[in-house]
């Protein structure tokens, strides 16, 4: 699971950073190394950003639940707490 929550935070790095650099400079960085927003290869990065972004959502969720109660969630380390 450590492994997922790293590629996880990886993509959600390079998203905000995509992101970032969209609305301060009016440049994608995505885009322009995959040749175009509507690409096959941007969109294929794009969306997998997107998933992880939808992981992270339901790791939030269930480590606040189930962390207050005492129990490892599995999406963060129980030492954190």
């Amino acid at each position: 699971m450590k492994v997922v929550r790293f590629i996880v935070l990886l993509l959600m790095v390079i998203g905000a950073l995509n992101w970032g650099l969209v609305g301060f400079f009016q440049y994608n960085f995505i885009a322009d190394i995959f040749g175009g927003e509507f690409t096959g290869a941007a969109r294929f990065v794009f969306a997998i950003v997107g998933l992880a972004g939808l992981f992270s959502i339901g790791c939030l969720f269930r480590c606040s639940k189930s962390c207050k109660n005492g129990s490892h969630c599995g999406c963060c380390s129980k030492k954190d707490h």
